[in-house]
């Protein structure tokens, strides 16, 4: 929500960089939630009841959120008018909120990975040649989707919090909730439920032990006949990529081994080739996966937007923008440029290029997306010294929420450029990993993407900690001061671009050592 850390510092007693760990904190759990989700979707419950249990926890995450507005007991007392003297919350009270947050994290945990592939399930044909062409558009369309109901939340809901107050701004997404979740339910009996296959994870687990247990086993004289495969298995011989893993599933003694029925005797010692190539594709992608945790860490300095915001002119035309609100343009970005991208842009590079996704590969969208947040934060850094400055001159250091003489409209260049950053990465990481996991790793390949946000998250919680820490030492005014006039907020931010920077030279090495991707490869062949 994005006006949860003014509830947080308002009604709670927090200070920004407390209030901002702990919806970093929150964010981490409900996208770290996601690797379970996976696992129960794909190895035990399917997608549609992981999904089911996610929405009725979300419910009762929001339900309970909204109590706490409800209930005068459950947050802390207003300052004494007279002493200014406030309470700080009570560690009942703060259980109550992070109860409600914990809640909402089990829900997103279960939704998030399985949402996107449960609605690929339903779309997903091998038969069709167009099959890859309709997968992409509905990636597509399903992020548009979700940016339109995130502007509805940067928008409506964060104008009835700030004009109807927590009460009615809290009970209004706990109704949204309960509908999403009837709406999902009725139409059970349309969806196509994919059944959850054996456990991936141990499998996983299982090539590991496998392939230790064999390390003694040669790897140059294995013919077709010594690997281990299913009866249905397109792959009868492994990779050469981490050859090490091979190992996993080579047959040194077929009577011993293989029962008659053709399964192993001893999963632990002998695993199929494509046990052993689902292991291989999640570990190839981790340098690139792990490229897409500093661009989350762009995303999610939010709150310090919000309150650079609070501090400036909001009016645009007659209408004052909430400060809450600033984001909205962020995802108006990234909606309107997956729209034109999908239906007018690709099909023109369809017709130029004479391919049937005439659009850049995964891979470089994915690079797109890393480059541009470096110069989101450099303006952003530019833009912050600009305004402490104006800040400074008219006499409001000391007046963390006088507003300053300068327009918000200077905060909206870089947060449109991340827009248009997410809108290339986010989709591209998805869409990669789609391509390059088997049919099987579905959920996990949502999974990964929101296990990065995850690390983003815990990354950023840290990363904020320190330099609140670092800088604050002697008694220093900590750059992530809550007075953003005496702070150094846009020291902050070159501290980030520097980052970003290191972070894309990364990517570069990522891409060079993975080399061609499948598509890639079967593109080559047909020049």
């Amino acid at each position: 929500m994005p006006n949860m850390i003014f509830y947080l510092m308002k009604n709670y007693r927090m200070e920004a960089a407390s209030g901002s760990t702990i919806l970093f904190l929150w964010s981490a759990m409900s996208n770290g939630l996601s690797i379970f989700g996976a696992f129960l979707s794909d190895s035990f419950m399917g997608r549609y009841l992981v999904i089911s249990l996610g929405s009725f926890c979300s419910l009762l995450g929001m339900i309970l959120l909204w109590l706490t507005a409800m209930i005068p007991q459950l947050t802390p007392p207003p300052c004494d008018r007279f002493t200014n003297v406030c309470s700080s919350a009570t560690a009942g009270q703060l259980a109550t909120l992070f109860s409600s947050f914990g809640l909402i994290s089990i829900g997103a945990g279960c939704i998030r990975p399985c949402s996107i592939a449960f609605g690929a399930d339903q779309l997903d044909n091998k038969e069709n040649p167009n099959n890859e062409s309709v997968l992409q558009s509905f990636f597509n369309w399903y992020y548009a989707a979700t940016g339109l109901s995130t502007i509805i939340a940067f928008t409506a809901i964060v104008y009835v919090q700030d004009n109807l107050g927590w009460k009615v701004g809290f009970a209004i997404p706990a109704i949204l909730m309960f509908f999403s979740a009837l709406m999902f339910l009725v139409g059970s009996s349309q969806y196509v439920k994919v059944r959850a296959s054996s456990s991936l994870f141990t499998g996983f687990v299982q090539v590991l032990v496998a392939a230790f247990r064999n390390r003694k086993l040669s790897l140059s004289h294995s013919s077709i006949e010594q690997y281990y495969h299913s009866d249905d298995s397109e792959l009868q011989i492994p990779t050469v990529n981490l050859r090490c893993l091979n190992r996993a599933c080579i047959i040194t003694d077929p009577d011993r081994d293989v029962n008659p029925d053709g399964s192993a005797s001893n999963p632990w010692r002998l695993c199929t080739v494509d046990q052993v190539e689902s292991l291989k594709a999640l570990l190839r992608v981790i340098p690139i996966w792990s490229t897409g945790i500093m661009m989350q860490i762009n995303l999610n300095q939010n709150s310090f937007a919000t309150l650079q915001a609070n501090t400036m002119d909001r009016r645009i035309f007659n209408f004052e923008l909430p400060a809450g609100s600033l984001n909205v343009f962020l995802v108006l970005t990234l909606t309107i440029w997956l729209t034109f991208y999908d239906r007018i842009l690709l099909p023109l590079l369809a017709k130029f290029t004479g391919k049937q996704r005439g659009g850049p590969s995964p891979k470089v969208r994915i690079g797109i997306g890393l480059l541009i947040p470096i110069a989101a934060r450099a303006m952003s850094a530019v833009v912050e010294t600009i305004r402490r400055r104006t800040a400074i001159e008219e006499g409001l250091e000391d007046q963390p929420d006088g507003v300053v003489n300068m327009s918000v409209v200077w905060l909206l260049p870089p947060i449109i450029l991340l827009g248009l950053a997410e809108a290339f990465n986010s989709i591209g990481q998805i869409e990669f990993y789609y391509s390059q996991f088997p049919k099987s790793m579905s959920s996990i390949a949502v999974a990964i993407f929101t296990f990065g946000t995850a690390m983003a998250d815990m990354i950023g919680s840290g990363l904020v900690d320190v330099v609140d820490r670092v800088t604050s030492r002697g008694g220093q005014e900590s750059w992530l001061s809550s007075n953003l006039n005496k702070g150094r907020l846009d020291d902050y931010y070159w501290l980030i671009t520097v980052l970003s920077i290191i972070n894309f030279v990364y990517f570069l090495v990522c891409c060079r050592s993975y080399g061609p991707t499948k598509d890639e490869k079967k593109e080559r062949l047909l020049e």
